[in-house]
């Protein structure tokens, strides 16, 4: 089944975006893990609870830090998808 090339590049550039737009979210959450893990483990205490809030608050402050540049990384992906048009 023959797909258009052009297809394909939006496709790949939406995945491309949003790659990019969860990257910083995602490490926020990741670091914030690491750092929650490492403190549980030297301090014996392994409640399920002290990883899971401080990553949730970290990830949601990240995203409402970043929500001006997340906008304008959509804006410019719509631009260039009616340019297309």
């Amino acid at each position: 089944m023959p797909y258009d090339e052009s297809s394909i590049e939006l496709v790949r550039e939406a995945l491309f975006i949003t790659l990019k737009i969860a990257g910083p979210i995602l490490l926020a959450g990741l670091l914030v893990g690491l750092v929650i893990s490492l403190l549980q483990s030297v301090t014996s205490i392994q409640d399920q609870t002290l990883s899971f809030v401080p990553k949730i608050v970290v990830m949601i402050l990240a995203a409402a830090i970043l929500i001006p540049w997340v906008a304008q990384r959509l804006v410019e992906y719509a631009a260039e998808l009616l340019k297309l048009v």
